[in-house]
């Protein structure tokens, strides 16, 4: 089933304001025996990164059809709700999906304020919160959950992989421009202390007011004249593709090398290559990666057929198909009466999917896999529109991530 914008729109706007349904399987009949589960995603189809988060109710459909939980006589609900980028517009849908709508696990919610404040209400009514867009290690960190799994990446993770390469590759002196919020606050600081391990130098940052800043001239103009070798970008969405634009028009691309800590490859295709060609992103899933990607796209992409699926909808498909396993293990009575025990076990069972292939889960719910430092292509060596991602370095899940020693989750022994 394909979701047009406007659906998308009228469902999150209607679970928001009191608990619109939409389903994202036809159920296959049946009495009221059938086994039933109630899932969750609150996101923001409004804002800087809506685009960004439209493919990932389809994902979730998509997890649902490979795993055939109407084959197996499961009646499996979505409702989609829409938290504006406000923490607490978050916290008062998950409580009335969990109190009232009797919603079993929720897929995401895609920014770090908005999913911290979420964790401790998931981990108060032992749910299972699954979480693929938010950037904050605090979720493997200090606040981390026996109730949480962190799939995808996180702002560790990004700034590892790519300060790593770029300093490898001799951009050895860095100037930041970044949002002037927890995120991007989180990016620079990570990749900082990553350049500087590496031999590199910080020459200077710049932090600009989210979500109200159109214009970045003053900062890319402080950037260029710092003399460093890189421009890093730590934002994303409408504020990352602003910001390039503008460093295409001031010619900044042509004297530094320009990285965007979080780049999705569907904003590489709204910029487009002429304007994006030669960026440097790291990525935890691509759709041409491989063969095992390029199947589950060609699956998906009818029910998104323009927007394909980034790193962070892929992380919604993986983690509901993993989860599904772990329910089906269980048995659905179980897995609906206790969250935390469906965690442990998604914990203890292998992942494998075809997104991120072969994986594991760790004690303190961070999802492990592999980075890829890619570069965006030049319009020459594009095959076609969705082609836009060559593959320079695989980082291994062990060197990516930050060791568990070193992220303080209170409940992990040490």
């Amino acid at each position: 089933m394909a979701l047009t914008r406007r659906q998308a729109l009228a469902t999150t706007l209607g679970a928001a304001a009191g608990g619109s349904i939409l389903r994202a399987q036809a159920q296959t009949g049946g009495g009221s025996a059938r086994p039933k589960l109630k899932l969750g995603i609150i996101t923001d189809l409004a804002g800087p990164y809506a685009d960004l988060n439209r493919p990932s109710m389809a994902c979730a459909q998509q997890a649902l059809e490979d795993f055939d939980t109407a084959g197996r006589g499961w009646d499996v609900e979505i409702l989609l709700g829409q938290h504006f980028d406000k923490a607490d517009n978050a916290v008062t849908i998950a409580r009335q999906w969990f109190d009232r709508e009797g919603v079993d696990a929720l897929l995401d919610v895609n920014t770090s304020a908005t999913s911290l404040a979420v964790s401790a209400v998931a981990r108060e009514k032992n749910k299972p919160l699954l979480l693929s867009g938010p950037g904050t290690t605090e979720l493997t960190g200090k606040q981390c959950s026996p109730n949480t799994v962190h799939w995808t990446w996180d702002t560790y993770m990004l700034a590892r992989s790519s300060g790593t390469a770029v300093v490898r590759r001799g951009g050895t002196s860095w100037f930041f421009v970044a949002a002037d919020y927890s995120f991007g606050q989180q990016l620079v600081r990570d990749a900082s202390a990553v350049v500087e391990a590496r031999g590199g130098k910080v020459l200077g940052s710049s932090f600009y007011p989210f979500p109200t800043t159109t214009d970045f001239s003053s900062l890319l103009v402080r950037a260029k004249s710092s003399g460093a070798k890189v421009l890093a970008l730590g934002n994303a969405g409408a504020d990352m593709q602003n910001c390039i634009k503008q460093a295409h028009e001031f010619g900044l691309n042509r004297s530094m090398t320009i990285v965007s800590l979080l780049t999705y490859d569907t904003d590489v295709r709204v910029l487009g290559l002429e304007v994006a060609q030669n960026l440097m992103t790291t990525q935890a899933y691509y759709w041409d990666l491989n063969d095992r990607t390029r199947a589950f796209n060609a699956r998906v992409k009818p029910k998104t057929p323009e927007l394909w699926p980034n790193m962070a909808n892929a992380g919604i498909y993986a983690q509901t198909l993993h989860y599904l396993k772990a329910v089906a293990d269980m048995g659905i009575p179980a897995a609906k009466a206790d969250g935390a025990a469906v965690i442990a076990r998604m914990k203890a069972m292998p992942t494998d999917d075809d997104c991120f292939g072969p994986g594991r889960i760790r004690e303190d719910g961070r999802k492990l896999h592999p980075g890829y430092l890619m570069q965006v292509k030049t319009p020459a060596e594009s095959r076609e529109k969705h082609d836009v991602l060559k593959l320079l370095e695989t980082v291994s899940p062990e060197e990516a991530f930050r060791p568990l020693q070193e992220g303080g989750c209170p409940f992990v022994k040490a």
